[in-house]
């Protein structure tokens, strides 16, 4: 069976996105920090016919995350698929405007998204390599395309992010192996401001088998 490692899995898009490939066949890892919150996703998928295990790390914890993919590698018997989406990092981090920012509000920024999806690649890209096939896809928002002044700090890592991964899908062209960014431009659910645009995390999550079966594409946007 085929696998899926989820990291930043969380009970929105990361296990709509569980479901979307486990109800095609794939097994799921799913890496989050928590393990209580893991177990219960793990729960429900089994509920609907779909195997999969959490393995507990903080995207913060570059050795932990790493260790984690290692591990389930080992439980699934390789990973196929990565999917990159540190969750909350806008719910759990002072936001700033641009001329508010200081180094220290985007290095935190930074870590969640950049050098995280980093470290989580260079955990399964060897791996990838060596059977000469692989999907690798990232999460961040719109505004690393057209930022947004009250999300400086953010943006400003998500935009790093979305650079990497394009230039990683040109880096990799050939090889068998895709790389590709998901840009979300919505509200996901119905938490949103006022007249925000909003969109369920099942009505996304099918971007992200799209991008796993065309591998000439670099990015996706979703909008409404």
């Amino acid at each position: 069976m085929p696998t899926i490692a989820i990291v930043g899995a969380g009970p929105g898009m990361g296990l709509a996105i569980a479901r979307t490939f486990g109800s095609r066949g794939f097994d799921v890892a799913l890496v989050a920090r928590n393990q209580a919150k893991l177990d219960s996703l793990v729960d429900q998928l089994a509920a609907q016919g779909i195997t999969a295990a959490a393995f507990p790390a903080d995207v913060l914890d570059h050795e932990a995350l790493t260790q984690a993919l290692k591990n389930a590698a080992t439980r699934f018997g390789g990973i196929d698929v990565l999917e990159y989406s540190p969750a909350g990092t806008i719910a759990t981090t002072t936001l700033t405007t641009p001329s508010q920012t200081t180094p220290d509000d985007v290095r935190r920024e930074m870590d969640f998204n950049l050098y995280g999806a980093i470290t989580a690649t260079r955990a399964v890209l060897p791996a990838m390599r060596e059977a000469g096939a692989g999907t690798l896809l990232y999460s961040g928002g719109a505004g690393s395309i057209d930022p947004l002044p009250m999300l400086g700090n953010a943006n400003a890592a998500q935009a790093a992010l979305r650079n990497w991964v394009i230039n990683l899908h040109k880096e990799l062209a050939g090889t068998g192996i895709q790389a590709a960014h998901v840009a979300i431009g919505v509200w996901i659910g119905t938490d949103g401001p006022p007249g925000a645009p909003t969109a369920t995390a099942e009505e996304i999550a099918p971007v992200y088998w799209d991008l796993h079966t065309h591998h000439d594409d670099a990015e996706r946007v979703f909008t409404v």
